[in-house]
């Protein structure tokens, strides 16, 4: 999928991602048009650093007020990954899956999540869920972006100093 698709979805939804929002208005929709935000060699997969994309960027940035920064790994893996285990909060609360373990089964199997990391939400419990629902909450002020905040079942866990096991272990005992 180009970034075209994304744009569209974002369209759709009334949401703007400003430098990926200039780049498919340029055309630039990825390895289909040789250009995204990287460019590509005819016959080549090989994504190559693109200085008009550096400009775009760096315009973007000075028009918004914004400067570059260092974005650490650990910061990439609370991005991608947080947002997950909200959303298996959710589901939770929603009686769409019955226990954690279910969603972990899902992730396992059905996507190749490493094994020796027992799933999302196992490894959730490893990392904290105070520190997560923390994080998550940081990430929703920073970006005014409300699906970010923690979900009511992971803020009740968290507060009260519980894991997902400990909702597993109470249907069990139940």
């Amino acid at each position: 999928a180009g970034l075209d698709i994304g744009w569209r979805s974002r369209k759709d939804r009334g949401i703007k991602s400003e430098i990926a929002d200039a780049l498919c208005e340029a055309g630039r929709f990825g390895q289909k048009t040789g250009k995204g935000y990287y460019k590509y060699e005819p016959g080549s997969r090989a994504a190559l650093p693109d200085p008009e994309v550096e400009k775009l960027i760096d315009e973007t940035l000075a028009r918004l007020g914004r400067k570059k920064r260092v974005v650490t790994d650990d910061e990439i893996l609370e991005r991608m990954m947080y947002p997950m285990i909200n959303e298996g909060a959710k589901i939770l609360a929603e009686g769409i899956a019955a226990r954690p373990s279910d969603i972990d089964v899902v992730w396992l199997y059905g996507y190749g999540w490493p094994i020796y990391r027992g799933g999302p939400m196992f490894w959730a419990d490893s990392v904290g869920l105070k520190h997560i629902a923390d994080r998550l909450a940081f990430y929703a002020k920073e970006t005014n972006d409300p699906s970010l905040e923690p979900a009511p079942l992971l803020r009740k866990l968290a507060d009260e100093g519980k894991t997902f096991a400990s909702l597993a272990a109470a249907s069990k005992a139940a």
